[in-house]
């Protein structure tokens, strides 16, 4: 007989990193952080493997499991592992606004269909800048 294998445990942090050029946006994935030891202090994870050398981090074991969460304050807020989760956290999904939708929200908040010349400028300026992400895309 074989012996169960053991099992794997996480945790989570967000990549929300910049590619070197603004043109190729990516949006922010969840990363897994395998879990290499638990104390009942601090519980040990996986950095960065490069296959070469591998890099370890902890986080307080108390802490992320009655809240949820944790972050590291020594790690940069660009880092995946700065902001750390139990569970895998849900992202929001940016969705591309509606170009028909967005005009006719500006022609109705017209100051001449009742509408005030803030609310106009407000909806001009989202009708507008939807326009420009769209033809840049």
């Amino acid at each position: 007989m074989s012996a169960a294998p053991e099992r794997v445990e996480f945790l989570y942090g967000v990549d929300s990193s910049v590619a070197d050029d603004s043109r190729f946006y990516e949006p922010p994935r969840v990363v897994k952080f395998r879990i290499t030891k638990k104390t009942p202090k601090r519980i040990y994870y996986v950095r960065r493997d490069d296959g070469q050398a591998t890099s370890t981090g902890f986080v307080d074991r108390q802490r992320i499991e009655a809240e949820g969460e944790v972050y590291s304050r020594t790690r940069g807020w660009w880092s995946p592992d700065f902001h750390l989760y139990l569970n895998p956290p849900e992202l929001e999904q940016a969705t591309k606004p509606d170009i028909g939708q967005l005009k006719a929200a500006m022609a109705a908040a017209h100051p001449d269909r009742g509408g005030t010349d803030a609310e106009f400028i407000a909806a001009r300026n989202r009708y507008q800048n939807a326009r420009t992400k769209e033809t840049s895309a």
